[in-house]
């Protein structure tokens, strides 16, 4: 994981996603299907490397995860394949702690 990692808070994140931007779940299924996001796309970190295509590169992604540990490692994989990539500061955790609206189920 950088240390340059981009980071971005979880208002920049809601401007994005009003905006159509893309968010990528990196938790595993049962985590996701707890709490997430709403409008988050599910691609656990294991799987994230051998799922590239299903992502616009033309586009920024956003990574988020629990707190913010693995979508950081998820950006930087994201970043090296060319991607703009940036991971969401405090992960879903945060989103919740702000009061925002979230999905439960698959």
């Amino acid at each position: 994981m950088s240390s340059q990692t981009p980071e971005v808070d979880v208002d920049r994140l809601a401007a994005a996603m009003d905006a159509g931007a893309q968010l990528v779940d990196v938790r595993e299924r049962g985590e996701y299907a707890q709490v997430h996001v709403p409008g988050a796309r599910l691609i656990p970190m294991g799987q994230l490397a051998a799922r590239l295509d299903e992502l616009d590169r033309s586009a920024p992604v956003y990574v988020i995860c629990a707190t913010g540990n693995r979508s950081k490692a998820m950006t930087d994989l994201l970043r090296a394949q060319g991607f703009d990539a940036s991971s969401v500061a405090g992960g879903t955790q945060a989103w919740l702690s702000s009061g925002r609206a979230a999905d439960s189920g698959l």
